[in-house]
């Protein structure tokens, strides 16, 4: 490739990082539930979606730039990840499943000071870093295509990856609001705590078992 071929590619690159990207991150899981949450509590909304995509965009970076080989060589590493994710995973959903059994109702203008911002940004990166799921599809899958792009295009895979990462917690975050007044009901909110509680026994258990037993 020359480099009157960059422009040309640029595109298609990004588009294809970003494709990439959106194909893994939307779907259920932990951090897509807590940053869910957070949205519709009101509670330190850009500073969750800030944290989770740069996040991201460190990780898929790092991927690019050789991190991939270095974790796919460290198997101890893996199994330490998954068993450290499954126990936080655990404590989460039983906290949920907890306020699950209790009538409360979503007061989204004092929602916001709930908890401190340090609190939230703690339990944001516990989501983000103690998830092996995230380094085999930021590290690993999404560093690995990457870093078989031209070195002049890699940025721009990286870059539309990590646009896809930050889009995506944006209206995930700052479109919950919207369900703010369904979630006023005691009701819904216990199911959506019951929901997630579910889901954080569901990946414990999956992980739990990936550290025990292998992919």
């Amino acid at each position: 490739m020359t480099p009157a071929d960059t422009p040309s590619l640029a595109i298609p690159v990004f588009v294809q990082g970003l494709a990439l990207s959106l194909g893994l991150i939307v779907a259920i899981g932990a951090q897509n539930a807590f940053v869910l949450r957070q949205g519709l509590r009101r509670e330190h909304v850009g500073s969750v979606v800030l944290f989770c995509a740069m996040a991201d965009a460190v990780l898929i970076a790092a991927g690019v730039m050789g991190m991939a080989r270095a974790l796919g060589q460290s198997p101890n590493l893996a199994r330490a990840l998954a068993l450290a994710g499954a126990v936080f995973l655990a404590v989460y959903g039983w906290r949920a499943l907890r306020r699950a059994r209790q009538e409360h109702r979503l007061d989204a203008a004092r929602a916001g000071s709930a908890a401190r911002l340090g609190a939230v940004l703690a339990q944001a990166a516990a989501f983000t870093l103690l998830n092996p799921h995230v380094y085999l599809d930021t590290v690993l899958l999404v560093g690995s295509i990457g870093a078989q792009q031209p070195a002049a295009l890699q940025g721009w895979f990286v870059a539309g990856a990590s646009s896809a990462s930050l889009a995506w917690f944006a209206m995930l975050g700052f479109g919950a609001r919207w369900l703010a007044p369904w979630f006023a009901r005691p009701r819904a909110w216990q199911l959506l705590d019951a929901l997630i509680g579910a889901t954080m026994f569901v990946l414990s258990a999956m992980l739990a078992r990936q550290a025990f037993f292998g992919p």
